[in-house]
Order: structure tokens, then sequence, then C-alpha cells
């Protein structure tokens, strides 16, 4: 016969020791005055920039629009308008290699001058495109910057020091630090007009005083007003409360209402455990960290569902048994399924975390943590919850029983 293995003697130090992790969110959020929010839920400016230096400039004065379009196998001019033929100029890396081949091959567009900037010996699979301004090319200059793996590199707080003259600016890391990839945000207090345009400028000019004409690409630039951030968080806190919600309906309708309650209290467990940590390790609170909590109170509740179910089966096959054997009983033949499952799916969220970066490892990490509680929380929390409540409505049951006859030998 299988041993059963007594979980609930560690119910109360398990929840001894998940109050200790929540509260410690609790005293790292008024440490750190909050979590470190991402644009989404932060009126503000946010700019991904890549230190690289220029090698292009390219100006047209031609009929028609020109536009420009890169990826890592290509460059791509398009002509089009209302008075000329749509044309397309493809030039691949393959078929040209250096700059200079490249260069050489454009001279034949009517009306489009090209300012070389670099030696016509770089690689042209090195270029890379800058998003600020308009991707349409006219009579101001726009540049296509390149960078080479010998590069050298930038470390973060150079670009700290030489963006303190704006105030209060979040700057991150992005990708590998041959890369030179930065996130810089700026918080948007609602005290200026035409923040955004200020700021970018104000980011470019401090950047160029730092680090020279031409060396920084804006790859993206976003802004979020104070009005849709606002609004985003009060979305993101209803959606968690209806989730909260539907879960102790759908629970309190398959099994009981305090089976339901035990569910809700794992949940919000593991969502208290979640953002402990992710205050702690300063991790961005953005949308991406919305979804990855969700994504877990979905996760923690199909492992609560299938242990609720086989006590609820183990209870019809032993009625003998105490409710608290049973309960062991359940957890135990349970177990296998839980760590085989919870493992497998932890092995696809660790190659993300591995092997990505920026927003999409916070994801894999948030993840990772969460996979973790929910396990321990399905065990240690919302069994111990139901235990505890059946042991509470058995103590009040005799307690009834004792005064009732009491009373009926008194008379």
């Amino acid at each position: 016969m299988k041993q059963i293995l007594k979980f609930s003697r560690f119910f109360l130090p398990a929840v001894i020791l998940s109050l200790v992790l929540i509260i410690s969110g609790i005293v790292g959020y008024v440490v750190y005055g909050g979590f470190n929010l991402g644009v989404d839920f932060q009126a503000g400016l946010i700019q991904e920039i890549q230190f690289a230096p220029t090698a292009i400039k390219l100006t047209y004065t031609g009929k028609g629009v020109a536009g420009i379009s890169m990826d890592k196998n290509k460059l791509e001019i398009i002509i089009s308008g209302s008075d000329v033929e749509k044309r397309t100029y493809t030039y691949t890396y393959a078929s040209y290699p250096t700059l200079g081949s490249m260069i050489d091959a454009m001279s034949g567009i009517e009306g489009l001058a090209v300012e070389v900037v670099a030696s016509r010996d770089v690689a042209t699979n090195t270029l890379v495109q800058s998003a600020q301004g308009n991707p349409r090319l006219g009579s101001v200059p726009y540049g296509i910057h390149y960078i080479t793996s010998d590069v050298g590199l930038i470390h973060i707080a150079e670009v700290r020091k030489a963006l303190a003259s704006l105030g209060n600016v979040s700057v991150q890391n992005l990708g590998q630090p041959k890369e030179r990839k930065f996130l810089i945000r700026v918080e948007d207090k609602g005290t200026e007009q035409e923040f955004a345009k200020h700021t970018a400028e104000q980011i470019s000019s401090a950047l160029t005083n730092a680090f020279g004409e031409g060396q920084v690409a804006i790859s993206r630039t976003d802004y979020v007003g104070a009005r849709f951030s606002k609004h985003l968080t009060e979305q993101a806190g209803l959606l968690l409360f209806l989730t909260m919600l539907l879960i102790l309906v759908y629970v309190s309708f398959r099994f009981k209402f305090h089976y339901a309650a035990g569910a809700v209290l794992a949940i919000l467990h593991d969502g208290l455990i979640m953002v402990a940590f992710i205050v702690w390790l300063r991790m961005e609170f953005n949308t991406t960290t919305i979804a990855a909590i969700l994504t877990i109170l979905g996760y923690s509740i199909n492992d609560t569902i299938v242990i609720f179910d086989r006590i609820r089966e183990t209870l019809k096959l032993n009625p003998d048994s105490s409710f608290e054997d049973n309960l062991n009983r359940a957890i135990t033949e349970t177990l296998s399924r839980t760590f085989i499952t919870t493992i497998t799916t932890m092995f696809a969220v660790l190659s993300l975390f591995l092997f990505t970066t920026g927003a999409m490892r916070d994801f894999a990490l948030a993840l990772l943590i969460g996979m973790t509680s929910g396990v321990y929380s399905t065990i240690f929390i919302a069994s111990a919850f139901v235990l505890f409540w059946e042991k509470k409505v058995k103590k009040d049951t005799i307690k009834a029983a004792v005064t009732a006859s009491a009373g009926l030998k008194k008379a």
C-alpha cells in the first residue's frame, strides 16, 4: 500500500511562511515607494535606443514620396505617389556586402542623395535603422546606423549620467551588452504641455552632448498620457476582481462554498507572492506582468480543482476515515501528477527565461515564481483552509449536540 504523507502537519508552518513572504512584499512596497511601473501604468515617455554610429545619411528631392524599409537581410527604398509609378529598389546584403557597393547601386535612383559618414568597407549586415522622425525620405537627412561585433561597451551608469539633467529618469539594459541597447523612461507629471516632444528632444540633445553627434539610433518612441494610464490601471484591477469572482462562483457550484473560498484564497496568495517578488526584484510592472499573474491564476486553480476532486472521491471511498486522513491521501495520490505537470511546463518557461531578454524574460521569471507558488498554495493553503473549515464545522456540531443533550437532561 502506498505510504500516505502527512501534509496536514505542515499546514501551520506553511501559513506562517506565506504570511512572512506577503508581509515582506508589503514592506518592500513601502520601502521602494510602490511598483516599478512601466509606461503602461505610468504617464510618460519611453524610448528604446541603441548606441550605433551613423553610416550614411539619405535625402530625397525627386518626384513622389520616398520611404525606406529595412530588415536583417535587405534594405528597400520605395518610391510612390499619384504622379509617379510605384517602384521598389531592393538591396540585399548578400548582393551588396559592403556599404560602398550599396551606395554605388543607389546612385541610379533619381533625386536620392547619399552622404557617406562611415567607411565604405563597413559590412551592410551591420546596418541598423533609426525609427525617430518620419520614415519617409525628404530634404532633412535620414540617418542609417551600423554596429559591429568588436565595438566597445556602453555602461548603464554612463547613460544615466548623461541624462541626469532631465531629473527622474529610469534606464534599463536591453538585450546583450554588446548590442548596446537601452530603455529610457521619463515620467510625465502633467505640468508641461507637449511633454513628449520636448522630452524626446532633451534626451536626444543630452545623449549627443555626452556621446557625440550621430552616435545614437532611436529604435522606438512611445508615449502614454495620464488619462490612458489611469484607465488602464482601473481596467486591470477590475479584470483581477472579476477573475476571482468567477472562480468563486464556479468552484462553489462544482463543490461547496468553503472549497471555493479556499481556492480563491490560494490564488490570491499566489498573486500576492508574485507581487512580493516583483517588488523586491524591481521588475517592471506592466501589462505583461498582469498577463503573467492571470496566467498563474488559471494554472493554480487547475491544480486546486484536481486535488479537490480527488478529496471528494476519496471521501466516498473511505467514509470511515477522518476528513484529515482522506485529505492527506488525496494530496499524496495526486502529488506525482502535480509535480510532473509543473516541471514539464517549467522546462518550457525556463528556456524563455534563459534565451530571451527584456519584457519576455521578466514574463518568464514571473511565471516561474507563480508556478512554484501555485503548487505550494494548492497543497498548503487551499487544502489547509478546507481542513480548518471542516474541523470548525465538526467542533461546532459536537458543541451544539452537547448543549442540546444537557438541555434535555435538565428538562
